[in-house]
């Protein structure tokens, strides 16, 4: 518990920096995902299209095979229209050994980051399509993994090729909204469900009990560091009642923080990560992650060594950010 308390220490000095940026004395739940500066750049659809086949054919040519070919056989619905909502999806038709990717593309740089984030949900499906079945069902702590690695290659790198520190900032404040997300509201989340079942035992809950354990999970999770929080949560979050899959945020994390992880392995090896992620993603059918990875990475998932590689990068962000806006 220790260590995970003073993992949040930077995120905490961030959601003070913001604040101090945006002009109040302490974010409230509103404001923490409010955008920072006016560098925010336009991307047209090719250009995004463009950038995510670049960035991954730095990374892993196949990748990038493989997103180009999503973009010419128009794979993608992404057309921004009035009525439909935001986010993304992708499911994959196995027998056909195709994809497709439906979500609303508006030109934001977290825009390209949905779609990249899909594409490797794309991309995972594609490179098992030749194995049996059953081999090809993954769990959902490791369908996560190859979506938020794609997305990790293509915003790290537009934040360290940005062509001003105004850019940057902007870039890199979407990126860290992702580590917020993940670390804070999503651990809020489990904090809470955990908390809801065990009452739930005892009998129904109603709508103040709700939102009381709500307000306690996020002040725990966020660290009161927020003048005001979101009790209602739980009646606005889709996924909580997804009732076949109890704590369906969960590898939502775990796969960030998993991926993560894959992503300073891939920085360290250079060229040779590409057929062991390649392996990697082909045993996520018929392995635990423990078993993956030590088979294809030589890690030891029970040891904190490895999660501790990728808090690092996310702390990393956030010192950049810190230095930018002193």
């Amino acid at each position: 518990m220790g260590r995970h308390r003073a993992g949040k220490d930077i995120f905490v000095e961030y959601l003070q920096r913001k604040a101090k940026l945006l002009g109040v004395e302490r974010l409230s739940w509103h404001d923490v995902e409010a955008p920072i500066g006016s560098g925010s750049k336009h991307y047209s659809y090719d250009e995004g299209a463009q950038l995510i086949v670049d960035q991954f054919r730095r990374f892993s040519p196949k990748m990038a095979d493989f997103a180009e070919l999503a973009f010419e056989k128009r794979w993608i619905e992404a057309e921004d229209r009035p009525g439909k909502r935001p986010g993304g999806f992708c499911t994959s038709f196995p027998i056909a050994e195709e994809t497709r990717i439906f979500m609303t593309y508006s030109g934001t740089a977290s825009n390209v980051s949905t779609l990249a984030h899909e594409l490797g949900h794309g991309y995972h499906q594609h490179v098992m399509n030749d194995l049996p079945a059953f081999a090809q069902e993954y769990a959902m702590n490791v369908a996560e993994t190859a979506s938020t690695f794609a997305e990790m290659i293509v915003s790290d790198v537009a934040v360290k090729g940005a062509a001003s520190d105004e850019e940057r900032l902007t870039l890199l404040e979407d990126k860290i909204q992702r580590s917020v997300a993940f670390y804070m509201n999503i651990h809020a989340r489990f904090i809470f469900e955990t908390a809801f079942y065990e009452e739930r035992r005892q009998g129904l809950l109603g709508t103040e009990r709700l939102n009381e354990l709500m307000l306690s999970a996020q002040k725990e999770a966020f660290r009161d560091s927020l003048s005001e929080y979101h009790p209602h949560f739980w009646a606005s979050k889709l996924h909580f009642y997804i009732t076949e899959v109890p704590f369906y945020n969960f590898p939502y994390t775990f796969g960030y923080m998993f991926s993560t992880g894959l992503y300073a392995e891939a920085l360290r090896r250079g060229e040779a990560f590409e057929e062991q992620y390649v392996a990697l993603l082909r045993d996520t059918g018929r392995m635990t992650v423990e078993e993956l990875a030590q088979k294809h990475l030589g890690v030891d998932l029970r040891k904190p060594d490895f999660w501790q590689q990728a808090m690092d990068l996310s702390a990393a962000d956030v010192k950049e950010f810190l230095r930018l806006t002193e």
